[in-house]
């Protein structure tokens, strides 16, 4: 194995190994280099209890674009991904919800205010009017305002996708990308689980009240997906999330990309002004291109050595924003848990089991957790994967993955996460148990990853899934940084392929796919920057 190579990407996570499929499948030499034992990064399977295995951070499959498992045949490398029977499940206090395909979601929203038929209609045209321009723009580099000739294709490229639309069409699209979640949907909506449903999306890895400015771009952040082939779906990977990242790595080293394990990155080497490699294990890696696949604050203020930017850059990227608030656990179980409001077993089980019933209780969670540190009364999702998967959990057992909102990396007073982990968890379990009581008693077994205990294992600064904030002001042309949205760093030499990059967060390989292509077009002549 070589030491010098075309390209050298920091990091075996998802969009790593999607970079690192494009870039060998044209013949570079590319080498990943992962801290862990593992590739994955936080889409990994644990075996977490003797028996029992879930996936350990990322939990839920939908965003993956399709085009990246057809170009790396993921369905050859083993990926099986099964749909949710239903897709959601939300308990109320008179009541519940339940979401899903063939007409459930309206016929359910109808169920509970007759209005909301009709609304749920208007509100549906609406995303259909906003979705597709996002999804324009997922697989390819934002506009760069400033960027002179080299910003003017993607610029021209998003007016000509503006010009098809109507005046209530860009009105809609200038709401969505700048309103809150709780504005559009009260506008729409009377029943508060029907607000719940979509109000979730709005908040869901992002440290805001759903009346947050911004919160209606997370929305539909989370909508633009598919899984199966269904569009719009959710769906599971059979074997966790670990089972996408093995796909990719066998694609990668099919391609002829080298993966080597257990060598973290140390740091960039810059050599005459650009990055010519990278010190990771203890030995130098050199290369054309160095790709990070890491959060932007962590690689300049961790990396790149101090100085070989400019000064702007170095303080733009250490206030990097990077809070999700998200605490992550998962459970082993001795049986079903059996909901007040539907206890008997069913499809909804197989679904999203969303515990926030109304936007007041999401926004309750927010300012408690901006005053005291957490939600006493957190947001939670539950899925019980082993519903669609049984084989990651002993016959009759069950495992089930607890996503949680709101928990601040930086606790008040002194506080610490290693001291209050487990209290808090118990709070967690508590809040599950108020909706569908047993369930702590049916608990065996289970893992915690606190926002500290998820910077600490998987590199996410600030306990930040989506490797920085996605509000307004780092979203788009501004991830990470206006004039350096198009993947390549200030820095000639080093390109970002994470979620720090467009177009965000979630599980979606756009940002592998994307760096890639920008690493592929500066080693044509005519289009090398440095």
């Amino acid at each position: 194995m070589s030491s010098t190579y075309d390209a050298i990407i920091i990091g075996a996570g998802h969009n790593g190994l999607t970079c690192a499929f494009y870039l060998a499948r044209k013949g570079l030499r590319v080498a990943l280099l992962e801290a862990q034992g593992t590739v994955g990064g936080a889409a990994v399977t644990d075996e977490f209890l003797p028996g029992y295995r879930n996936s350990a951070a990322s939990y839920t499959v939908s965003l993956l674009q399709p085009k990246v498992i057809r170009d790396m045949a993921l369905e050859r490398h083993g990926l099986k991904v099964v749909l949710r029977r239903q897709d959601n499940f939300l308990p109320g206090d008179n009541g519940y919800l339940l979401a899903g395909r063939s007409g459930l979601t309206r016929s359910e929203i109808l169920r509970h205010h007759p209005e909301d038929g009709e609304a749920y209609d208007r509100y549906t045209a609406e995303l259909h009017a906003v979705v597709p321009l996002i999804r324009k723009w997922l697989l390819k580099a934002p506009p760069q305002p400033g960027g002179g000739v080299r910003g003017l294709p993607s610029m021209l490229a998003l007016l000509q996708d503006m010009r098809g639309l109507s005046t209530d069409e860009v009105r809609t699209v200038h709401e969505y990308a700048t309103k809150s979640a709780g504005d559009i949907l009260d506008r729409h909506f009377r029943g508060d689980l029907a607000k719940a449903l979509f109000g979730f999306d709005g908040v869901v890895g992002n440290f805001a009240s759903p009346y947050t400015p911004g919160t209606a771009y997370v929305l539909l952040h989370h909508l633009f997906g598919e899984a199966a082939g269904v569009p719009g779906a959710w769906g599971h990977a059979i074997g966790g999330m670990g089972a996408i990242t093995q796909a990719m790595a066998k694609a990668a080293r099919e391609a002829g990309a080298d993966i080597v394990l257990g060598t973290p990155a140390e740091e960039v080497i810059v050599e005459r002004g650009r990055a010519t490699g990278v010190v990771a294990g203890g030995k130098a890696w050199r290369a054309a291109k160095v790709i990070a696949g890491v959060n932007p604050k962590l690689l300049f203020d961790r990396l790149v050595p101090r100085g070989a930017v400019p000064e702007p850059v170095e303080q733009h990227m250490t206030n990097w924003s990077c809070e999700s608030a998200s605490f992550r656990m998962n459970v082993a179980l001795s049986e079903l848990p059996k909901f007040t409001v539907l206890p008997e077993p069913g499809d909804h089980l197989t679904g999203g089991i969303i515990m926030a019933p109304t936007l007041h209780y999401m926004d309750r969670a927010f300012i408690d957790a901006k005053r005291d540190g957490w939600s006493k009364q957190p947001i939670i999702e539950m899925l019980i994967p082993s519903t669609l998967d049984p084989g990651l959990a002993p016959e009759g057992k069950h495992v089930a993955s607890l996503f949680c909102q709101h928990f601040r990396y930086q606790l008040p007073a002194g506080k610490n996460w290693d001291k209050v982990r487990d209290k808090v968890a118990d709070q967690i379990i508590a809040t599950v148990d108020s909706h569908a009581p047993g369930f702590a008693a049916s608990v065996i077994g289970r893992q915690i990853h606190s926002p500290l205990d998820l910077e600490r294992r998987f590199g996410l600064i600030g306990g930040d899934i989506f490797h920085g904030k996605m509000g307004l002001d780092q979203l788009f042309s501004a991830r990470p940084m206006i004039g350096f949205a198009d993947y390549r760093m200030p820095l000639p030499g080093l390109y970002l392929c994470g979620s720090g990059a467009h177009p965000g967060g979630g599980v979606t390989g756009a940002p592998g796919h994307n760096a890639a292509q920008a690493v592929l077009a500066d080693r044509k002549p005519w289009r090398r920057r440095a």
